[in-house]
């Protein structure tokens, strides 16, 4: 063979392996149910804020830790802690994606959060903004 053929099936090979990895590693949605059941495993699990309880932020103490309630879809609460600063609007976000573990004792160990905003459009037009210098 020549070294052009090796070199291309070395190449093919890692190129397979990678692939394989990464689809082996890619984490799945699911509810806090599943994640508690599988604790070694990274889940994306999506729910809305539990505004009836506090979400805890303190940048003096911890400036990586923040901590709220989650019901997920299926009407399970967690407590989770971000493992991150308290994200940007936050409260007002319409769905929330949290990217972690289960800890057991129904928390999940979060290292990512994605938040789904509300609109700042109505039926296709923009929302008008009161003006408040009146």
């Amino acid at each position: 063979m020549k070294k052009i053929h090796i070199i291309a099936i070395l190449i093919i090979a890692i190129a397979f392996g990678v692939i394989m990895t990464s689809l082996s590693n890619n984490s799945t949605y699911a509810s806090f149910k599943e994640a508690d059941n599988n604790p070694t495993k990274v889940y994306h699990v999506v729910g809305k804020l539990d505004k009836n309880k506090p979400f805890l932020y303190d940048a003096h103490l911890n400036v990586n830790l923040f901590t709220f309630y989650l019901i997920d879809r299926d009407g399970t609460e967690h407590k989770v802690m971000l493992a991150k600063p308290k994200p940007d609007d936050f409260e007002h976000s319409e769905q929330i994606v949290v990217i972690g573990k289960a800890n057991g004792n129904e928390e999940f160990k979060a290292q990512d959060v994605l938040m789904k905003c509300p609109s700042k459009y109505q039926d296709g037009k923009p929302i008008e903004k009161q003006n408040s210098s009146m």
